[in-house]
C-alpha cells in the first residue's frame, strides 16, 4: 500500500525506502556496535549509512542550522566510535542510544551558542573551541556528507527547491505548494523526479565505494 505523500517522511527515509539497509534486527545492530568496539571501521561505516540521515534531521530540528547539524552528525559518529565499548543493550536500542547522543550534542550546541552570544554581548572572551578530532577517524564521514551534497547538485533548481522546502523545513506537500505558489501536482511531480535522481546518484556513489 502506498503511503500518503501529503505527510512526507524524512528525506533519507524516502531515498532508501524498501532497501535491505532499512531492515536490520536489534541483534545485528548490537553486533555492529560490538565490532566497532573492537576497532572495525567498516562496522562504523555500516551504522553511519543506516542512521546518519535521521541524526542529521534531529540535529537540524533542534539547532535550526544545516551547517551546525552536519558538524553534530560527524561528532555523533565520532562518539559512537569512541564509546562503542560502553554501550549496554540493557539500556535501550542501538538506534535509541545514537539518537540520544545526537539530541544531547544538539542541545549542548544550542546552549553553547546562546552562552557565546551572551559573553560576546558582555565583552568577555568566548570559551575555547574543543580540540580537533583525529582526521583519519572522521574522513570517511566527511566523504559521505560530500556525496550527499553532490547528489543534490544533480537536481534542477526547481526540484531542489521543492525537496529542500518539503523535507528540511518539514512541510507537507500542500504547504510546500502554498509557500512556493505552485500547483500541488507540480510539487509532487518535481519531488518524485528529484528523489529518483538522488537515488540513482547515491546508488552509483555507494557502488563505487
Amino acid at each position: 500500500m502506498d503511503h500518503d505523500q501529503s505527510n512526507p517522511q524524512t528525506l533519507g527515509d524516502l531515498l532508501y525506502a524498501n532497501t535491505a539497509a532499512a531492515h536490520v534486527t536489534e541483534q545485528e545492530w548490537v553486533r555492529l556496535v560490538e565490532s566497532i568496539a573492537a576497532g572495525d571501521q567498516l562496522a562504523l561505516h555500516s551504522i553511519y549509512e543506516r542512521t546518519h540521515r535521521i541524526v542529521f534531521t534531529l540535529s537540524l530540528r533542534i539547532t535550526g542550522n544545516r551547517e551546525t547539524a552536519e558538524e553534530i552528525t560527524l561528532d555523533v559518529f565520532h562518539d559512537v566510535w569512541r564509546r562503542a565499548s560502553a554501550y549496554d543493550p540493557a539500556g535501550g536500542s542501538v538506534v535509541g542510544w545514537i539518537m540520544n547522543q545526537a539530541r544531547s550534542r544538539a542541545i549542548d550546541r544550542v546552549r553553547f551558542e546562546q552562552r557565546k552570544k551572551r559573553l560576546n554581548t558582555s565583552g568577555e572572551e568566548p570559551p575555547p573551541l574543543p580540540a580537533p578530532r583525529n582526521p583519519q577517524e572522521a574522513v570517511q564521514l566527511v566523504q559521505e556528507v560530500h556525496h550527499l551534497k553532490q547528489a543534490l547538485n544533480t537536481l534542477t533548481l526547481e526540484e531542489r527547491q521543492v525537496i529542500e522546502t518539503a523535507f528540511f523545513s518539514e512541510m507537507t506537500y500542500p504547504e510546500v505548494a502554498e509557500k512556493l505558489n505552485q500547483p500541488l501536482g507540480t510539487v509532487k511531480t518535481r519531488i518524485r523526479s528529484g528523489l529518483a535522481k538522488l537515488r540513482e546518484s547515491l546508488g552509483k556513489t555507494r557502488g563505487a565505494l
